[in-house]
């Protein structure tokens, strides 16, 4: 195979998109079924934690094979343009769609309230549109540890999001579990913003060198 899927790297992070969508679908018909008022309560109930399973799980495999790709592209010498662009948009669709979802969904909309969403699609508009600014005057604005960190948070709250529900917890378990899944969620607020103020930041020190 030639071109841009020549590699594993970029192969995986056309698979990951794939199967975000899928996410996407399975999240569209669970949709569907919480409109539905003729479903028997038990039936729509064992339907809704099979597909909170299924989604859960192709969550972990999608978000935790982002870090296959960035490693095999490393150690194998192929990091390219495309996955360079490729692999954060794929991450940011995966992490806002969910969240777009799970903002107006019954089941997750507590956890996932749509304002917060919007300080998340804020924050990445806003760095997007300063790496664009900086890298067009030839400086370099790769990713900082806060931004990696904000992305392991988000996975993890969003992940618990799903886990909780898609399984019967004893009550004291389910209990901590959700005390758990809010600590997380605040937890990406702080992340988000805090890594926000820190591109700011490194956006000014660079301004302010090239203007030096």
């Amino acid at each position: 195979m030639k071109g841009v899927f020549a590699h594993w790297p970029n192969r995986i992070t056309a698979l990951r998109f794939v199967g975000a969508l899928v996410l996407f679908l399975v999240f569209a018909v669970m949709g569907d079924l919480d409109a539905m008022d003729t479903l028997v309560l038990g039936d729509h109930e064992f339907a809704m934690r099979c597909m909170l399973q299924v989604c859960f799980w192709l969550f972990v495999v999608v978000a935790a094979t982002d870090f296959l790709d960035g490693w095999l592209a490393r150690s194998g010498g192929h990091v390219s343009v495309f996955g360079r662009i490729a692999d954060p948009f794929v991450d940011k669709v995966l992490i806002l769609g969910v969240m777009i979802f799970m903002a107006v969904m019954p089941w997750s909309r507590d956890y996932i309230p749509a304002w917060l969403v919007v300080v998340i699609l804020a924050r990445e508009f806003l760095v997007t549109g300063l790496r664009g600014y900086v890298e067009s005057l030839g400086a370099e604005f790769s990713a900082d540890n806060l931004g990696k960190i904000k992305m392991v948070v988000q996975s993890m709250a969003v992940g618990g999001v799903m886990f909780v529900p898609a399984y019967d917890w004893p009550p004291a378990l389910a209990t901590g579990l959700d005390y758990l899944v809010r600590f997380l969620v605040v937890a990406t607020l702080v992340a988000t913003l805090g890594s926000g103020f820190s591109y700011v930041k490194k956006t000014m020190r660079i301004l302010s060198e090239e203007n030096a």
